[in-house]
């Protein structure tokens, strides 16, 4: 008896290479092969997790970044080249100017301001005067800080007259003795002043008329302004 031989089934060969069988449904018999679709140009479903077929990313959003990528670069470029020009800049002005520190100092020169009355008399009873030049000088410590000259002006006899004198001190120089006596009176609350008058008096009596120079010193003491104590020293008048 001849042996009993099982027939094999023919498989249909795919010629056109667009099925293929799932590794996961292979069986060797007995079982229904499932076609699989497969788009010409992708590799095959097995092979999508393979090492020598990595995931492929979408190419728009790399296209769409680069721009930014590029801006914020030529941004931080342009930044970084202020900054060191501006470090440049700065380091020459310092080199070529040398700026220093402003510093104060007190200067030997005194600025003052005094206004004080001045009583011009007549006691003559039967003589008028006439002052042609009146000269008011102001010292401080036999050193000249002021001096003002006043308008000419006549005297009946018996007259009494108030002249306000405004003394103006600019810029004297005061030698550093002077300047630290002059420290000292004010820290001490009193300065001395010395008040020198110069007079050009002419009389007249009648039909005879004198011409004559009178001097006067007057020493001025002065508080603080808070007080404004005026302290008044007999004036010494002497003539020529």
């Amino acid at each position: 008896m001849p042996p009993i031989t099982t027939p094999q089934k023919h498989r249909k060969p795919n010629h056109s290479g667009d099925l293929l069988r799932s590794p996961a449904n292979v069986q060797e018999d007995g079982v229904q092969f499932i076609p699989v679709a497969r788009t010409p140009g992708l590799p095959a479903p097995e092979q999508l997790h393979h090492p020598r077929f990595p995931r492929q990313t979408p190419a728009k959003k790399a296209d769409r970044k680069r721009p930014l990528i590029l801006c914020c670069a030529a941004l931080c470029f342009v930044f970084a080249v202020v900054l060191i020009v501006v470090g440049v800049v700065t380091l020459v002005v310092f080199l070529v100017i040398k700026p220093r520190n402003p510093g104060s100092t007190l200067p030997s020169f005194l600025n003052g301001d005094l206004t004080f009355l001045a009583n011009f008399s007549n006691p003559n009873g039967k003589i008028d005067v006439q002052f042609e030049f009146v000269g008011v000088e102001l010292y401080f410590r036999n050193t000249l800080i002021a001096a003002q000259a006043l308008q000419p002006f006549a005297q009946r006899r018996g007259e009494v007259r108030l002249q306000s004198v405004h003394m103006i001190s600019s810029e004297v120089f005061l030698s550093p003795e002077r300047e630290r006596e002059l420290q000292d009176q004010v820290n001490g609350n009193r300065v001395v002043y010395t008040i020198k008058g110069t007079f050009k008096v002419r009389t007249s009596l009648g039909l005879i008329h004198i011409t004559y120079w009178l001097y006067g010193l007057c020493t001025v003491e002065l508080s603080r302004p808070r007080a404004e104590f005026l302290w008044p020293k007999l004036v010494e008048p002497s003539g020529d």
